[in-house]
C-alpha cells in the first residue's frame, strides 16, 4: 500500500506537493474543478518544477471541459517537466459539471474521449469527431519536444459504479473507486478484471486506487467534535450533495446513513431557488462546512463516509482494505489544515507500512 494525497489546486499554493514528496506520498492528485478551484494544469506545471520524485497528475481531469486533442496536449505538457512521474485521472465529472449546473458525461461518449486521447499518448493517428466533422488528429512537431511522449503515460478512470469499473479494466491502466460509496474494494476490482479479460487486457499491472475520507481521532474524541467537523464535515456533506442529486434524476430512496436527517435536509435545500441550487450546493464543496449545514452531520453519516477512528484502527481498516488488493489510498484534507494533516497522517500511519 502506497499513499497520496488528493489537492485543491491552487496556484500559489504548490509547494504543498513538495511537502507531501518530502513525508513520503506517492502521488498528487490535483483536483479539476474550474469554477472552485485554481487551473489543474497550471498547478501541475509549478509542482513540477518543486519536485523529483513524486507522481504528479489529475485527481481527475473533466472530458466535457476539455476536447479530447487538448487533454492529451495538456497532460503531455506536464510530461514533459515531470516525465516517468506523470499520470492522467480521468472521470466523467461530477463536481465540475455540477457546479455550472450541467449532467455529467455520458459513459458513451466517456469511452470515445479516452480512446482519442489514449491514441494520441501512444503517437497515434486516430480519427476525431469535433462538431460533427471527421479528420484525422496527432501530435505535430513531436519530435521538438513541445510534449513528451518517451514516457508512458497511464490513464486511471474515475470509477464509483459497476458501469465504470468494467470499463476500466477494459480501456485504463487502474481505477480510482470511492471508499465506501464505489463498494468493497474487491468487488470493484473483480469487476475490472472482467472488463480487462473481455478486452484481452492483461490485469497484472492494473493499478488500484481509493479515495477515502480519513479522519485519525484524538483519545476520547467524539465523532462529532467541532475538530472533526472542521476537517472532514464539507466531505461527508458532498456526500449529501450527490446523494440529492442523483435520487432528483432517478428517484428511490436515500441510504440508510442519511435517512435521519433527509426529510429535514431536502426542505433547506428547496427553499434555494433551483436556479441557484447548484451554486450553493457546491459553495463550499470538500473545502470548508457551512453553518447552516453543520447540522446535517451526524454520527451515522461521518462513520458511513469516513475512515475514522484512533490511529491504530485506521491502520486496521486500511490493512483490511489491502488484504482486499486496494494498492494505493488518497484522501483530500481541508484545506486550512492540510498542512498538519498530511504530516500527521505520514508519521502515525504512513509509517507502519
Amino acid at each position: 500500500m502506497n499513499f497520496g494525497i488528493l489537492v485543491a489546486a491552487k496556484t500559489d499554493d504548490a509547494g504543498f506537493v513538495a511537502h507531501m514528496e518530502n513525508l513520503g506520498y506517492s502521488h498528487a492528485w490535483v483536483g479539476d474543478s474550474q469554477m472552485l478551484w485554481s487551473d489543474c494544469y497550471a498547478t501541475l506545471a509549478l509542482a513540477a518544477q518543486l519536485t523529483r520524485k513524486i507522481n504528479i497528475g489529475t485527481g481527475v481531469a473533466i472530458p466535457a471541459t476539455r476536447i479530447a486533442p487538448v487533454t492529451a496536449h495538456s497532460i503531455a505538457s506536464i510530461s514533459r517537466l515531470a516525465p516517468g512521474r506523470t499520470f492522467l485521472g480521468l472521470g466523467t465529472g461530477y463536481t465540475a459539471m455540477r457546479a455550472m449546473g450541467q449532467k455529467p458525461m455520458k459513459q458513451k461518449d466517456f469511452r470515445e474521449y479516452v480512446e482519442v486521447v489514449r491514441a494520441l499518448l501512444n503517437r497515434q493517428e486516430v480519427a476525431y469527431t469535433y462538431q460533427g466533422h471527421t479528420a484525422l488528429v496527432e501530435f505535430l512537431m513531436a519530435e521538438d519536444k513541445f510534449v513528451e511522449l518517451d514516457h508512458h503515460i497511464p490513464i486511471y478512470f474515475s470509477a464509483f459504479g459497476p458501469k465504470a469499473q468494467r470499463m476500466s479494466g477494459d480501456l485504463a491502466e487502474g481505477m480510482i473507486t470511492g471508499i465506501p460509496r464505489g463498494g468493497p474494494p474487491s468487488e470493484a476490482i473483480a469487476r475490472a478484471r472482467v472488463g480487462a479479460e473481455r478486452s484481452g487486457r492483461a490485469f497484472a499491472d492494473f493499478f488500484t486506487c481509493g479515495l477515502a475520507n480519513v479522519m485519525m481521532l484524538e483519545k476520547g474524541e467524539s465523532h462529532t467534535s467541532d475538530r472533526v467537523l472542521r476537517e472532514v464535515g464539507a466531505a461527508v456533506m458532498m456526500a449529501a450533495h450527490y446523494i440529492y442529486d442523483q435520487i432528483g434524476e432517478t428517484g428511490g430512496e436515500p441510504p440508510h446513513f442519511v435517512r435521519g436527517i433527509w426529510k429535514e435536509y431536502v426542505e433547506h435545500v428547496r427553499q434555494i431557488p433551483k436556479s441557484h441550487r447548484h451554486l450553493w450546493q457546491h459553495r463550499s464543496h470538500y473545502n470548508y462546512l457551512r453553518e447552516d449545514e453543520a447540522r446535517f452531520v451526524t454520527k451515522d453519516m461521518v462513520r458511513a463516509n469516513c475512515i475514522i477512528g484512533t490511529p491504530e484502527e485506521v491502520i486496521e481498516r486500511i490493512r483490511e482494505l489491502e488484504q482486499q488488493g486496494l494498492q494505493h489510498l488518497f484522501f483530500l484534507p481541508s484545506l486550512a489544515s492540510q498542512y498538519r494533516v498530511a504530516e500527521d497522517f505520514s508519521r502515525l500511519v504512513m509509517a507502519k507500512f
